[in-house]
């Protein structure tokens, strides 16, 4: 599986520093550490990879591409967390 090209490219290697990066993360502006990959900033947002749909830059990831995708300088993501639980509705009884 391959990561989305970032069209300069130059594959990155992944390594959070001091540095920080600016991103929009579902519509907004966020300065991130540099050096994250997707998986990693899943972690750090207390998501887990598993329960989490990413889009990079308009191209779904696959689950297996978290790992390998860098989080870099103007990035745009949008992360979908499925939630679950609850029981259903009890339906009231027609008479």
């Amino acid at each position: 599986m391959s990561v989305p090209e970032r069209g300069d490219g130059v594959t990155t290697e992944t390594h959070v520093s001091e540095e920080t990066i600016r991103v929009r993360l579902n519509g907004v502006e966020r300065e991130l550490p540099a050096g994250l990959t997707v998986e990693e900033l899943l972690r750090r947002l207390e998501l887990r990879p598993e329960l989490v749909v990413v889009e990079l830059n308009r191209v779904i990831l696959t689950r297996g591409q978290y790992g390998a995708a860098p989080v870099v300088e103007g990035d745009t993501l949008e992360l979908v967390h499925f939630v679950g639980g609850g029981r259903p509705r009890e339906r009231a009884h027609e008479g």
